[in-house]
């Protein structure tokens, strides 16, 4: 029986590991999206759409952002294990 409780343990920590994972991407995207003034992240299908002029600043901004954000995900994770 106590094989069967860490297993569901498991599946437990892992599929909340999963969800706080996707939240953070989808922060993470949003911000990234947000600081070079995008409508979407999708593709529309359409070049008028999809390529976009952004300066070589707002590229820098928008990395450091998504390694602030995979940074803390990463620390967050290391902390969650811990316990």
């Amino acid at each position: 029986m106590k094989h069967a409780a860490k297993s569901t343990s498991k599946r437990t920590t892992k599929r909340t590991a999963n969800h706080a994972k996707a939240r953070s991407m989808a922060a993470a995207a949003e911000a990234v999206r947000k600081r070079l003034g995008l409508e979407t992240l999708a593709d529309r299908g359409r070049d008028a759409l999809d390529f976009h002029d952004l300066s070589v600043e707002s590229i820098r901004e928008a990395i450091a952002l998504a390694f602030d954000a995979g940074w803390n995900a990463g620390f967050e994770a290391g902390s969650t294990l811990a316990r």
